[in-house]
């Protein structure tokens, strides 16, 4: 992950999404009820609602907002029933889009998401197309502000955290951990009071490319596009932007 900062685009798209805070609750509130579903509502016996549970928290989404997703799955009746599925494509200038939904209705969001593409200068690809370019990856973002920490310490916490790797800019300590170690080391840098201003586990690319200031703003039309849309969950690329 060395050269390739995370940091940057998280506080952009943080800025982004105060100002579709309801839709982005709405969205984690759907994800943490099919984890619920799937495998109980106890997030310790659950790996999968704990990380969509922490995943919502790095939002700022409420407790009572949580809480309610999982109560709705011992509600009675069968309730909704929503289905995983990814779509790979190329946005401008060939730039690689990886689309993660959440959805109780295939057809309807495959057409949703093949118009954004088609209308945005991209296009969909087959499965497979681009996925191979991204990695799967724990992340952990500390802020530096406020923590009398240096880098050799962190790096010690990160270690015996179980955590692979630690970048370090004036502002953040960036943690990257494999999936399977992800919330034993979220668990162990709490127990030793650090505070997380995200952590989550995400897509990386394997490479960027850089792009410029045209193309940088059809991508993030593409993008928006996306994210707007109730059942697309999360949008990567591998866009310098």
């Amino acid at each position: 992950m060395a050269g390739h900062s995370k940091w940057n685009n998280i506080k952009a798209r943080k800025g982004a999404q105060d100002a579709k805070r309801g839709k982005i609750f709405q969205k984690h509130s759907k994800a943490i009820y099919q984890a619920a579903k799937d495998g109980g509502p106890d997030p310790d016996t659950n790996p999968a609602l704990k990380l969509a549970i922490d995943k919502a928290k790095s939002d700022n989404m409420p407790n009572d907002n949580i809480e309610r997703a999982i109560k709705k799955v011992t509600s009675a009746g069968e309730g909704d029933n929503y289905e995983e599925v990814t779509y790979e494509g190329y946005g401008p200038n060939g730039i690689a889009v990886l689309v993660h939904a959440l959805t109780d209705n295939l057809n309807r969001t495959s057409t949703n998401v093949r118009v954004a593409f088609t209308r945005n200068n991209g296009s969909l690809g087959e499965k497979g197309s681009v996925s191979y370019m991204f990695d799967r990856k724990g992340y952990i973002a500390i802020e530096r502000d406020g923590l009398d920490v240096d880098e050799d310490t962190m790096l010690m916490s990160v270690l015996e955290a179980g955590g692979e790797e630690l970048e370090t800019s004036d502002e953040v300590f960036e943690i990257y951990t494999d999936p399977s170690d992800f919330s034993a080391v979220c668990d162990a840098l709490e127990a030793e009071g650090y505070q997380f201003a995200q952590a989550e586990v995400t897509m990386f690319p394997q490479t960027t490319i850089e792009v410029d200031d045209e193309t940088k703003e059809q991508i993030e039309t593409l993008i928006e596009k996306l994210e707007d849309d109730d059942d697309v969950s999360e949008v990567f690329h591998n866009a310098e932007i």
